[in-house]
């Protein structure tokens, strides 16, 4: 991998984890049901997207 890939990975790593830090904050505060559902289906995509760059 060339250093703009790692960057990527790095920063996908980082989007990763704010989005699970939200999460944790969303299951405890259930002010919208359907925030939850988006937050994770954010975290699926990431890591997709990891999983794509890490192939290459």
């Amino acid at each position: 991998m060339d250093k703009k890939v790692k960057k990527k990975i790095e920063m996908l790593h980082k989007k990763r984890s704010h989005l699970q830090q939200q999460l944790a904050g969303a299951t405890r505060q259930t002010d919208d049901p359907g925030e939850v559902e988006t937050i994770r289906a954010e975290i699926a995509e990431v890591q997709s997207q990891i999983e794509k760059m890490k192939e290459k």
